[in-house]
């Protein structure tokens, strides 16, 4: 499979395309599951219907060339990683353990010339 094309987790937008953030990083979820329990936890208060939508690696890589800002979790950082290595990115290893029990840590990353 092409790297651009490797599945590497979930965001979430509404029906009028607004992204769903964690200020101003797009949040990026390892699984449908997960994405569905963040938006439960968080409350998200956006309007019209919110669809959870598949993201490859290239589109990411895409977005962060155009200057936008990404929080992982630690799935989605698992498959990110070894990927943007080779395209010799590096933002160093991360402990997600969560603070509290049910807590979702996420790892925001914002581009600097990528």
């Amino acid at each position: 499979m092409n790297r651009d094309e490797t599945i590497i987790g979930y965001f979430a937008a509404t029906n009028l395309g607004d992204v769903v953030c964690d200020g101003p990083a797009c949040i990026i979820a390892g699984s449908y599951k997960t994405m569905k329990n963040y938006l439960a936890i968080s409350k998200t208060k956006s309007p019209g219907k919110i669809k959870i939508i598949k993201t490859r690696f290239g589109e990411i890589r895409s977005g962060m060339r155009l200057g936008g800002a990404y929080s992982f979790d630690a799935e989605s950082y698992g498959r990110f990683m070894p990927l943007a290595r080779e395209e010799g990115m590096n933002f160093g290893e991360v402990d997600f353990t969560p603070g509290k029990p049910g807590d979702i840590q996420f790892l925001t990353i914002t581009p600097t010339g990528t």
